[in-house]
């Protein structure tokens, strides 16, 4: 008869049969995971990289609403556009008006980050009311500001009790200005997300910094230039490609407050677009967002390069 020791042996033995099991049952547990990326990508392939494809095709053909044959011309299309002079003068508008926003919004957010970095209830209380417009809709930040810049808006009447005399000023009609005042418009709405990120810049400095600063007699001043400045160099970076790379794809600011006039002064590359293809010429206005896209992609890689380099440096 079989003694306590001698039973207890086969089932030893059998322990080490199971593993395999157990491991091909965790690589596959450990590949499940993946599958929850399909419907992301099957979403960004079906609105994202086959209209990019399409728009490389659609640009070389004459598809407009008038034809119901779509056929190859070239760059016909890019000489036709080239030729009126209509397109330079929207690539020139976008990148002034890109610039411009990428200054009011920069200036504003910093200028709002140092005066707010304490954390006191009053500092917290206003980053929060700072931070509304970003989550405003732009249409409707265009509108109200079309509102208040009328001759006979709320600006005007202010200005005009506080002078005491009539002021009329047509914000949104001059030549020369009106561009300026919606790209200000521009980065008055999103200056809050710049404040996030310079607040977080100032945040991560160390403080042994600021006291080795101190101890060696550095004006608060000199301090804030010599040392914390340099080191918001990162946040620098994100601020500024974000700014000129989102306002360059600008649209519904625009057009709420001057639908691309006066005299199509503040007619950015998108405003022309949605013209364009309005009057259902679909090729050129396939055509002009293709110009758009590599003008985006030419000035986002020297301008990250640029900053990422002064990074580096400071």
């Amino acid at each position: 008869m079989p003694t306590l020791e001698e039973t207890r042996v086969p089932e030893r033995a059998a322990k080490p049969a199971s593993a395999p099991r157990r491991a091909r049952g965790a690589i596959n547990r450990s590949t499940h995971p993946m599958w929850f990326l399909a419907p992301a990508l099957a979403i960004l392939l079906v609105f994202f990289f086959l209209p990019t494809v399409y728009n490389f095709v659609y640009a070389f053909t004459d598809w407009s609403g008038f034809k119901a044959q779509i056929n190859p011309v070239g760059f016909d299309n890019v000489e036709e556009l080239a030729g009126s002079g209509t397109l330079f003068r929207a690539l020139r508008t976008t990148v002034v008006y890109a610039v411009l926003v990428a200054i009011f919004q920069n200036v504003f957010g910093f200028a709002l980050a140092v005066l707010l970095e304490r954390d006191t209830w009053l500092n917290r209380l206003a980053r929060v009311f700072f931070l509304v417009p970003v989550l405003m809709s732009a249409l409707a930040v265009g509108y109200i500001f079309q509102a208040l810049l009328k001759p006979e808006g709320s600006v005007n009447k202010l200005i005009g009790g506080v002078t005491g005399q009539p002021f009329d000023y047509a914000w949104l009609g001059d030549t020369t200005w009106t561009i300026v005042v919606v790209a200000a418009i521009h980065g008055w709405k999103w200056m809050g997300l710049s404040m996030l990120i310079y607040l977080a810049g100032l945040k991560t400095i160390p403080e042994d910094l600021m006291e080795a600063a101190r101890i060696d007699g550095a004006s608060r001043w000199r301090t804030f230039w010599r040392i914390r400045s340099p080191l918001l160099a990162p946040a620098v970076t994100f601020n500024v490609a974000t700014a000129l790379l989102g306002s360059m794809n600008g649209f519904d600011i625009v057009q709420a407050t001057t639908g691309g006039g006066p005299a199509r002064t503040t007619e950015i590359l998108n405003i022309f677009i949605y013209r364009t293809f309005g009057q259902g010429l679909f090729a050129q206005a396939t055509t002009m967002s293709l110009i758009l896209f590599l003008l985006v992609a030419l000035m986002a890689f020297p301008v990250i390069y640029l900053l990422r380099r002064r990074e580096r440096v400071l």
